[in-house]
């Protein structure tokens, strides 16, 4: 008999708890539904270098779209609606808003990062993911510069891995400060240090290229100086040609350990 009392008295207690719980939820629920949001909170992911979208930027943009919380009741605040809205952002790779119990809406985002900028009759970003995205008029983002003949297919691809190759090169990522496609295709180097023009033909053999090149900036310049040549011709195979003038002359086949230095070229077979 005591046991089936305990037993009544328990399940009793329990079932008042449930109730004063959902009695609480459902009370609690009410006072947040008719409670104001008091403020926003945006959170950008600070890891990135590249700043493309201020905080200001993206209140401006609710605010444009009637979607700014500040003010609003909470059961007519929608965070979806807003995630929805700013995922639409070019510039945003993620999005995500929910309301806390504090009265605030926050928000937390992630830029797209750009991997080089593609100047000319259009200009435009290729980001990380291969994805074309806008310019930012208020912000620059200092990555390789493209011009010329661009294709989207040549972004997604050749061009794509050759900046790869620049970044992961603190050499040639300092060297290198923009990259040119002619009409013809072939790839046109220009670099921070002297006046020349370094002609890489095309992206076939890149890095065979620019280790061969590099050897001869540590070498053979530093003998005849940075500024002497305006043609710097990587097109032929185990050479590197050079010419004071635009003109670049026919190659001259040398040994594997010799350099010559004139007034119109420098070949090494290396």
């Amino acid at each position: 008999m005591q046991n089936k009392i305990k037993y009544i008295v328990a399940v009793s207690i329990t079932v008042l708890i449930v109730m004063y719980l959902f009695y609480s939820m459902h009370h609690f629920i009410s006072l947040r539904n008719d409670s104001v949001c008091t403020g926003i909170d945006i959170k950008m992911d600070v890891s990135q270098s590249i700043k493309l979208l201020s905080v200001n930027d993206i209140k401006q943009q609710l605010v444009g779209q009637g979607l700014l919380p500040i003010g609003k009741k909470y059961k007519t605040i929608n965070a979806e609606r807003i995630e929805e809205f700013l995922k639409n952002n070019p510039m945003l790779k993620e999005v995500e808003c929910y309301k806390s119990v504090s009265g605030l809406v926050t928000i937390t985002v992630k830029q797209h990062v750009p991997k080089f900028r593609v100047v000319g009759y259009q200009s435009y970003y290729i980001n990380q993911d291969k994805e074309r995205m806008p310019i930012s008029p208020n912000y620059a983002a200092y990555v390789p510069v493209v011009s010329g003949r661009v294709t989207l297919t040549m972004t997604k691809g050749e061009l794509f891995d050759f900046v790869s190759f620049l970044e992961q090169h603190p050499f040639w990522n300092s060297q290198i400060e923009q990259i040119h496609i002619r009409d013809d295709l072939k790839v046109e180097l220009v670099p921070r240090v002297g006046d020349g023009i370094i002609l890489l033909g095309s992206f076939e053999r890149f890095e065979a290229k620019l280790r061969k090149l590099e050897k001869l900036y540590l070498r053979g310049f530093n003998v005849v100086g940075w500024n002497k040549y305006k043609v710097i011709n990587l097109e032929y195979k185990d050479q590197v040609v050079c010419s004071q003038s635009e003109f670049v002359p026919k190659t001259m086949e040398l040994d594997s350990t010799s350099i010559e230095i004139n007034d119109s070229v420098i070949t090494k077979k290396i």
